[in-house]
């Protein structure tokens, strides 16, 4: 099976906001067989969007669409749906009912006419229920293509995608399976790790797909295989995988989608009851935010001092002003005595701490721009390493911040 995701409004096409919803739909329908064709984002024009009905009607087996559907002038979709299917609106009771609860039993306020004209919607369609706001789906077919119609709110595409759409696909379509296998690899460059597994990668049979999702500092390898034998193709996938854990078991540090090193670090933290602190000057609290984006940080996460300005090193931090005159601001010996100072600051296992040149611009520091020093404070030691990440300055920023939880992970992963 293939589908299309059509995402309707000019707000995405001006870069007014960002089109998330494309990413779950595929995602929910990839977990199901169904291939995601193509994504295309049109404007609130109904002859745009009558012209890509067109264009899509028989050429795929499901058109999901995305937005259009609000109480306002603008929101042309059901009115479309209606003109391209030969229809016309009419009120759904239960939607109607729905949304007079919704609107007067939980809001507390008197339903308008603007609100029960969402319960219109064409005569012949399927009414997908909404049941967390109010703009209904819509399910209809034209010859050999479903189009469905969803509300483009994210918490309510979310909720029909995985209550109403999933479910009746699954139910109603032969599906073939699609499985696949995420690894993640950090410390080398796209380009390296594909000389590395280069033999491994052509022996690939046909049905297994790789892909590589490269990032500053990291690589994730998707292993796709496709057929009608789930079992099959899990236990050729786990196999392949673990050859090429054979070949570059040095660098991969997971193998799921969901597994970033931030929660692999995370979890290994919480398993040895130890905690960490950062103690950050160019990447500007960026190692602590990735740290905290995991929900159960807490457990092993006392807290960050962002000492961007030299003087923050020395007030707050403790760092001694005659370290900095000696080894200037950004050197091993800074970078040092902050991880060590934040670690007792906080009263720590861990501390990672960061002194660098970002960039654009030289500046006053003597540091050539990209050069970064990260110390890594353990129960035992403290672990200093200098790196050059070059240019721009977000590159910079990106990799140090890896390189840092890099540089945890193999520690605290040492003897496993």
């Amino acid at each position: 099976m293939k589908a299309t995701i059509v995402t309707i409004g000019d707000e995405i096409l001006i870069g007014q906001i960002i089109d998330t919803n494309s990413g779950f739909i595929a995602k929910s329908l990839d977990k199901i067989g169904v291939e995601t064709y193509e994504m295309i984002s049109i404007s609130d024009d109904k002859r745009h969007i009558l012209d890509t009905f067109s264009k899509l009607q028989n050429k795929v087996d499901l058109v999901i669409v995305t937005g259009g559907l609000g109480p306002t002038k603008d929101d042309v979709t059901k009115k479309t749906f209606c003109e391209y299917f030969e229809d016309e609106l009419v009120v759904d009771e239960a939607v109607l009912a729905h949304v007079t609860q919704l609107i007067e039993g939980f809001f507390k306020r008197k339903i308008t006419q603007i609100n029960k004209d969402q319960a219109l919607v064409p005569s012949r369609c399927t009414v997908l229920h909404n049941q967390v706001g109010t703009a209904p789906g819509m399910w209809m077919k034209k010859e050999d293509t479903v189009f469905i119609s969803l509300p483009g709110v994210p918490f309510e595409m979310k909720y029909l995608v995985e209550n109403e759409i999933i479910p009746k696909v699954v139910k109603e379509y032969d599906r073939p399976y699609i499985v696949h296998k995420t690894i993640l690899t950090y410390g080398q460059g796209e380009s390296l790790v594909a000389e590395r597994i280069e033999d491994w990668e052509n022996s690939l049979p046909e049905f297994i797909k790789l892909a590589y999702l490269p990032a500053p500092g990291r690589v994730r390898l998707r292993l796709t295989a496709r057929g009608k034998n789930k079992e099959e193709l899990e236990k050729a996938i786990d196999s392949y995988v673990a050859s090429l854990d054979a070949i570059i078991h040095d660098i991969i540090v997971g193998f799921e989608e969901d597994e970033t090193i931030e929660v692999l670090v995370g979890k290994k933290l919480k398993e040895l009851n130890k905690t960490i602190a950062t103690a950050e000057s160019c990447t500007g609290g960026y190692i602590a935010a990735s740290l905290t984006s995991v929900p159960g940080a807490s457990a092993y996460f006392k807290g960050s001092v962002v000492s961007y300005a030299t003087e923050t090193k020395i007030n707050v931090l403790g760092v001694s002003e005659k370290i900095i005159e000696e080894y200037s601001v950004v050197s091993a010996e800074v970078a040092k005595a902050m991880a060590l100072n934040v670690k007792q600051l906080l009263n720590t296992d861990y501390a990672i701490a960061t002194t660098g040149n970002a960039g654009p611009t030289q500046g006053e520091e003597k540091a050539e721009l990209g050069s970064v020093f990260i110390a890594l404070a353990t129960p035992n030691e403290v672990i200093v390493e200098e790196f050059n990440f070059g240019q721009p300055r977000e590159k910079v920023i990106d990799r140090a911040q890896i390189k840092s939880l890099e540089m945890l992970k193999k520690e605290i992963f040492k003897n496993v």
